[in-house]
């Protein structure tokens, strides 16, 4: 029994109310399965060389957690069903992933038996002042006797295991909401042409509003609430805002004192809704046009025919089934020497972890930590906007993928569960697993008497994280290399501002006008990876080797110059906890070295963190005051850190309800701590962790309406061999070939049977002696005889699917990763 001796032990309680957008995405095969299976598939069964220790909670272990914390834990006066924010609950449990302290002698050592396992849970309270949400662990698992519900505070620096949650009632603000618009519908009428159907919601012709929370020092907080127009089932929401605001006093935690005070239209701010209704009725009150709904919003069109739209695009196909071998049951993968585990939580979705090439460590960890937006315009709502999207769940909102679409059709789908509410809730095929074929070759050189093209193929573990209005594809891509790609794209609609027409301001100071009423919003995406590289070990060195312009004198170059201008190799050591962002010129290499692990030829073994394609931002705005310490790690391109149990994670989805006093606050994390493992007295191993950033500064134009596009939103980082291997790995496992060209002196080939290895002056011989019999010489397996695809191989038949109905957030204080309840 937990004996609560203060508010530090409180088990917390939860705000919200699922509000749904009606969103629908395909369940378009047999759980767990390849919907097109024209080839053997896996037909060797392949099992992983250890157990999954970071799997997530099965179905039957999240029960026994569940029914141990309600059999030995009475006194929390907890309810399984809760029909209220007032309720104490268990909003979730799932896996509490090991330290890694105790998993490397398991992994590495050989040791006998994985660490322990053991359980997460959120809980939900009420206490006087008001509701709390804390976090605790349960275990060992499986439950015994021995098993224990402790407090989950040493993974948060904040010294506390619970956030006081800033909202009691959810549907009491929706109503409150509600009631408000009811109360100006004669505003609202003359000047949007439509009015608040409280007793329907979803009345397609009705209007909402929806609060951007802004707190305050003093507690509680104060409500922005603008008007939206439900957008006629197109969930095109957030480009139909109206320009009417509404000011809420929400100081108090009882929604019955909360009070409408200011009104803003158009520019102008009305201390009253009586005095906007004395303004209205002058006759040069100056007006906006109403922002309406209609098929520019639709993300779709059916019937615009130009050339070339008759026909099916080229897709890709996989005759012969995959080349890399899958443990389903442990998640675990082996491809052309990289190896690594998947898999998967609530708030952050697809983690990869024991990432290992040719037999050799690489990364322990590599996975999302927090994806944010950061908004700035002139109008209550877009002035102070913010997202932190782990709150909603970037896992539980990781939706069913479409084969043939988000993914090869041959692709392995893997479905994922997660426990919320006492229930095991089962989203299939939302994480797929791939080789592709780039449309651009890994290598190739033209030689006088030769050709050779190396074709570049790819391996992508991909999920869809769908929160509100974007679609976030995160890919983890592997190279034959050992190049390890993070990649996000963004796909949806944007969270565009009201045009105002009494515009007082620079004409395009946050963004432009992109349709009749509505204007686009600049914002910051600035989405954090956690990489814990073990470059050939876990003690690691990082460095910043700079490309410097310098002025030298060479004895070899005198007289003609007595002193050059050219450039040199300078390395400085990282020897502190630091942020980084990426150099100008891009005159920096960022490396990771093994402290002590060289290869053949002396140089110490790395990994360069590089810039992959599109933008790799840090937050714009300084000392967000909307963000306050909830965000500090979006401040810096790159951080490099010491490595410690104790902080697994730059940020939690509870920073949300705190910003200004976050469960982890990662500028305690990032405290300039020594990073010289080797200095005299220093406790630190030489184990150290980096965390980055992807993202995108996205100014929205009109090419954004009705949907930002993927391409043109793509943001990577790739972490990249550097000396790692002895020489280039691909050239053992790469596909390609190389043709003789004709000519009097064209000979044969290198590697050909005929020719004895290593033979230098034969291999040169046959180059110049004239031509040979072979044309061409393939390295790696080539396809010889045509093959029979069926139809779905090409084009999965979407008509035998079945749809199922997914809860998608609305962008509020409507779900969190941490706790909601659900009003049926």
């Amino acid at each position: 029994m937990i004996e609560f001796r203060s508010r530090s032990w409180v088990l917390l309680s939860s705000l919200l109310v699922l509000v749904l957008l009606g969103g629908f995405l395909i369940t378009p095969f047999k759980h767990g399965q390849t919907p097109v299976d024209y080839s053997s598939k896996h037909a060797d069964v392949y099992k992983s060389p250890r157990q999954n220790v970071w799997a997530e909670l099965t179905a039957s272990e999240a029960a026994s957690v569940n029914e141990y914390i309600f059999k030995e834990h009475a006194s929390l006066n907890l309810t399984k069903h809760p029909k209220s924010g007032r309720d104490n609950f268990i909003f979730g449990v799932e896996t509490l992933k090991p330290n890694k302290t105790d998993t490397i002698s398991y992994l590495y050592n050989d040791g006998p038996s994985p660490p322990e396992r053991w359980a997460k849970a959120a809980i939900a309270q009420n206490f006087d002042d008001g509701p709390y949400m804390a976090y605790y662990m349960v275990g060992p698992l499986p439950i015994t006797e021995d098993s224990v519900m402790l407090p989950l505070e040493y993974i948060f620096n904040s010294g506390r295991n619970y956030v006081k949650n800033p909202v009691q009632d959810w549907a009491a603000i929706q109503d409150f909401a509600l009631a408000m618009a009811e109360n100006v519908s004669d505003i609202t009428q003359e000047l949007l042409g439509a009015t608040a159907n409280r007793a329907d919601p979803s009345d397609p012709h009705g209007l909402l509003a929806f609060p951007r929370p802004s707190r305050i020092e003093t507690g509680g907080f104060t409500l922005w609430m603008q008007f939206y127009r439900p957008g006629m089932g197109s969930n095109a929401r957030t480009l139909l805002p109206q320009g009417i605001y509404a000011k809420v006093d929400a100081t108090s935690s009882d929604v019955t004192k909360w009070s409408v005070g200011q009104f803003y239209y158009n520019g102008v701010l009305y201390e009253s809704a009586g005095d906007f209704r004395t303004a209205l009725a002058d006759p040069n009150f100056e007006r906006t046009p109403a922002n309406i709904d209609g098929p520019w919003t639709d993300t779709e069109d059916f019937e615009s025919k130009p050339p070339g739209r008759e026909l099916p695009p080229p897709v890709s196909i996989q005759p012969y089934g995959p080349r890399y071998k899958f443990d389903r049951k442990e998640r675990f993968v082996s491809w052309f020497g990289f190896e690594f585990y998947i898999t998967t939580a609530q708030a952050t979705g697809v983690s990869l972890f024991d990432i290992r090439f040719k037999g050799e460590r690489v990364m322990y960890e590599l996975g999302l930590q927090e994806a944010m937006a950061h908004y700035a315009g002139d109008d209550p709502m877009q002035g102070g906007l913010e997202f932190l999207d782990t709150f909603f769940g970037m896992g539980k909102n990781a939706f069913e993928l479409v084969p043939g679409y988000d993914c090869p059709a041959y692709a392995d789908y893997l479905d994922v569960e997660f426990h919320q509410s006492q229930k095991t809730h089962f989203t299939p095929n939302s994480i797929c697993l791939f080789e592709y074929t780039a449309d651009y070759l890994l290598s190739r050189h033209t030689a006088q008497y030769s050709v050779t093209a190396s074709r570049n193929t790819f391996l992508t573990v991909r999920s869809v994280s769908t929160v509100g209005n974007y679609d976030y594809t995160i890919d983890y891509v592997f190279y034959m290399d050992g190049t390890l790609e993070v990649k996000v794209r963004a796909s949806g609609f944007i969270y565009a501002a009201f045009y105002t027409a009494n515009n007082t301001k620079s004409e395009d100071e946050y963004g432009h006008r992109i349709h009749d009423a509505l204007a686009s919003s600049m914002h910051d995406h600035v989405i954090n990876f956690k990489a814990d590289l073990d470059v050939a070990g876990p003690k690691n060195d990082m460095v910043r080797m700079a490309l410097e312009p310098i002025t030298q004198s060479y004895e070899w170059d005198k007289p003609e110059h007595p002193e050059r201008n050219t450039m040199h190799l300078v390395e400085y050591k990282v020897t502190e906890e630091a942020g980084i962002d990426w150099p100008k010129n891009s005159g920096e290499f960022y490396l990771v070295y093994s402290s002590d692990q060289k290869n053949a030829w002396g140089e110490r073994k790395g990994y360069r963190i590089a810039s992959g394609s599109g933008t790799r931002p840090h937050l714009t705005i300084l000392n967000s005051t909307t963000l306050g310490d909830s965000a500090r790690w979006a401040e810096h391109d790159i951080w490099v850190l010491q490595n410690k149990d104790t902080e697994p994670r730059s940020a939690d989805p509870l920073n949300y309800f705190t910003p200004h006093d976050p469960i982890i606050d990662f500028t305690k994390m990032a405290d300039h701590e020594n990073l010289e493992h080797n200095a005299s007295g220093s406790s630190y191993d030489g184990d150290l962790v980096i965390y980055f950033n992807v993202g995108a500064h996205h100014v929205p134009h009109s090419g954004d309406v009705p949907n930002t596009l993927m391409h043109t939103s793509g943001s990577s980082v790739k972490f990249v061999p550097h000396n790692f291997n002895d020489r280039d790995p691909s050239r053992e496992s790469v596909q390609g070939v190389r043709l003789q060209l004709k000519g009097s002196k064209s000979g044969g080939f290198a590697g050909e049977q005929s020719e004895p290895s290593g033979d230098l002056k034969n291999r040169m011989n046959r180059r110049t002696k004239g031509p040979d019999t072979t044309k061409a010489m393939y390295f790696g397996a080539t396809y010889d005889k045509g093959i029979k695809i069926p139809l779905e191989a090409l084009e999965p038949s979407m008509e035998e699917y079945v749809s199922e109905e997914h809860g998608v957030t609305d962008l509020s204080y409507n779900g969190s990763a941490a706790g909601v309840w659900h009003r049926e």
